[in-house]
């Protein structure tokens, strides 16, 4: 065939018109693809139009919402009247725009937001630039979301990072630009962030770092609390003060490039000073105790409330610092990575709670919450089960084997010393003693004895009982012990007084209304066989100079858990060590770091103590 006769050869240019090639058209498949993916994409959009409606309808009432008082704040005081903590939707006073430093507004617009007097809500420009920066670093480094965006989320919406979350986000964004000016939507923003370190709003923020109002916060101090919405618990100065006064300097040298700053007053500025807290973060284990005790006096708030505690910055600084002296010192070396204090008066009242080393780190409240082996010191129900049967501290019993349904306890140096009295049993806390003691007694009384005493936790009767395998929280422990610091009246620990409205109205009081549980002369023997253990007994590091004490102390199997409880006549503290997932120690007793421990604290508390008597007097 001649070549130019092919079907798919051209047409010599005198001929007829060249056909157009196959190729030239979309085939058949290619054409139906097509007609379907823009079929697809249609029906997607419409999806999304529906959605969006959809999400749009579930959105709140935004004249509503805005309409509504703030969501209500709780202000825990100490016994002195100094705030301590504060819960709720705003930590602090609510502060009007007008009483904002220039300063604080600068820094939040120049970190947070630069073009927030430009945009409508949602700054396209921001977004992409945040976008192509992210890009660039291989991750997420900048948002896009603007301060309104960060206000709708805050007051509508859920932190869910979830299409729904940021379209709604945008929506009611962009309702709050029209409503609102772009001072009343600053307003609203630094009044409900949350900024770090348990404080809600730029009031409760400055009072919290600074110990003064918003108003009088200087440039610097202003840096730092502006610096603080990007991560606030990560740049808290009282979390980490290094990365704090980093974030602080980054925020300055973002104002002078926003040029809200000159550069030449920027090199004179430098890092603001934060409040001394001699209370320590360790505080809000007690205020987070206080707040899960609250629903049952006053029920949930609904308005603004001021509660009125027993606590002492004083005794609380003494007990932290004792804390983690000890668990930096000797603990280390021997495997403690824990503990927890309770200090209380011999009525009740809950004067510190350190509820473990650092309350940034774990805000487990190991005081309150943890259940542990007592070891030892639950001997004091079996004594006093003992006592009440009819022995007292001169009754001898002897130091020997022992053997109950198959169980076979020892003394802790594995020797037996024949007959003794319970008075040196139970200083020297001779296992078989307590055994024996509690065997003729009937475990049943010691376990009732126990719940006279405030201990709720589930205990059996079984003989291993006596021996305090079985689990108790150290408040209720430590409480046990202040019925026989008070001479025998019940205990109920709290840290509540009185709790006030937004009006000033008091809507609780606290009236202590307690019984007698133990008999005085049970009182007076238990007293005597504890100041036993203190004065020549196993917990003789807890001895005081020139200060009667007594106590008893306890260590669990396998070194898992020590404990020393013990009192003055001013105050009852519980000391517990230990690890969080029940390792052993290393050979640390009842008797060796929590009695040292206690003696720490209880020396601080009580120079304190007479350090106000005497201001008083």
């Amino acid at each position: 065939m001649p070549k130019n006769d092919r079907p798919d050869a051209p047409k010599p240019a005198s001929g007829k018109p060249r056909k157009t090639r196959k190729a030239d058209h979309p085939s058949g498949w290619k054409r139906h693809v097509l007609a379907w993916m823009l079929a697809l994409g249609a029906g997607a959009a419409g999806v999304f139009v529906l959605v969006a409606l959809w999400w749009f309808m579930e959105l709140p009432n935004v004249d509503k919402t805005l309409a509504q008082a703030r969501p209500p704040s709780v202000t825990i005081l100490d016994r002195n009247g100094a705030q301590i903590a504060a819960y709720g939707g705003v930590g602090g006073e609510w502060v009007p725009r007008s009483r904002m430093p220039d300063s604080l507004i600068k820094a939040v617009v120049a970190t947070e937001d630069r073009r927030f007097y430009s945009h409508e809500g949602i700054d396209m420009l921001g977004v992409v630039r945040a976008i192509w920066v992210n890009i660039t670093h291989g991750g997420v480094v900048q948002g896009g979301s603007t301060i309104t965006q960060q206000l709708a989320k805050n007051l509508f919406l859920t932190p869910d990072r979830t299409l729904k979350r940021k379209v709604q986000e945008a929506m009611l964004a962009y309702e709050l630009e029209q409503r609102l000016t772009k001072d009343e939507l600053l307003e609203q923003y630094l009044n409900r962030v949350y900024l770090g370190s348990g404080a809600y709003g730029v009031e409760a923020a400055s009072r919290r770092y600074f110990a003064k109002g918003v108003e009088d916060l200087t440039l610097p101090e202003s840096a730092l609390i502006a610096g603080l919405l990007k991560a606030p618990s990560h740049y808290s100065p009282l979390n980490d003060p290094k990365v704090s006064a980093a974030r602080t300097s980054q925020v300055l040298d973002l104002m002078v490039d926003a040029g809200f700053l000159r550069e030449s007053r920027r090199k004179t500025l430098s890092q603001p000073k934060i409040a001394s807290r001699p209370a320590g973060d360790s505080a809000r284990y007690f205020a987070d105790w206080v707040m899960s005790d609250l629903p049952q006096y006053v029920g949930e708030p609904n308005s603004d409330l001021t509660v009125w505690t027993t606590f002492d910055p004083g005794v609380q600084y003494a007990a932290q610092q004792a804390l983690v002296h000890g668990l930096d010192g000797a603990g280390a070396s021997a495997k403690v990575s824990q503990g927890a204090v309770v200090v209380m008066t011999p009525d009740g009242q809950v004067r510190a709670m350190v509820g473990g080393r650092d309350y940034e780190k774990s805000e487990f409240n190991r005081a309150v919450r943890a259940l542990r082996q007592p070891g030892s010191a639950f001997k004091l129900f079996v004594y006093l089960a003992g006592f009440e049967a009819g022995y007292d501290p001169n009754s001898v019993m002897r130091d020997s084997p022992v053997i109950l349904n198959g169980w076979a306890p020892t003394n802790y140096e594995d020797e037996y010393r024949g007959p003794v009295t319970l008075r040196t049993a139970f200083a020297d806390s001779i296992n078989t003693v307590a055994v024996k003691l509690a065997n003729a007694a009937d475990q049943s009384t010691v376990i009732k004895a126990a719940r006279r005493l405030g201990i709720t936790t589930p205990l059996t009767t079984l003989p291993s009982i006596s021996l305090g395998v079985t689990d108790v929280r150290l408040i209720e422990l430590t409480g046990a012990y202040a019925v026989i610091a008070n001479g025998g009246y019940e205990v109920r620990p709290y840290g509540i007084t009185t709790v006030k409205d937004a009006d000033g109205k008091a809507i609780f009081k606290l009236k202590p209304d307690r019984e007698r549980v133990v008999a005085p002369e049970q009182v007076s023997e238990l007293d005597e066989v504890m100041r036993a253990v203190v004065g020549w007994g196993t917990g003789h590091n807890a001895q005081l100079p020139n200060r009667v004490a007594a106590g008893k102390t306890g260590t669990s199997q396998e070194w898992r858990n020590a404990w020393f409880i013990g009192y003055t006549s001013d105050y009852v503290a519980g000391v517990w060590v230990g690890n969080d997932d029940n390792s052993p120690m290393n050979h640390v007793a009842g008797g060796g770091l929590p009695a040292r421990i206690w003696k720490d604290l209880m020396q601080h508390a009580e120079q304190k103590k007479q350090t106000r008597a005497d201001n008083d007097g």
